[in-house]
């Protein structure tokens, strides 16, 4: 059995997709940027300091999911 999975494939919305920040999608970036209400560049700084997981990311700017 062969499993296939495309990262960002916006008709598959599981899980999977929503637990990380991918910061070379517009949209992704936009979202959490204003949710959190923190600039983009903040966004991409801290998702290289602590890895893509939004999980991580909110404990990292003392965000709430």
């Amino acid at each position: 059995m062969e499993i296939s999975i495309m990262s960002d494939d916006k008709s598959k919305i599981g899980t999977s997709d929503r637990s990380r920040i991918n910061v070379n999608e517009r949209y992704e970036v936009d979202y959490w940027a204003k949710r959190w209400k923190i600039t983009e560049q903040q966004l991409r700084d801290g998702v290289k300091k602590v890895g893509p997981m939004v999980v991580d990311v909110a404990r990292h700017f003392g965000k709430s999911l």
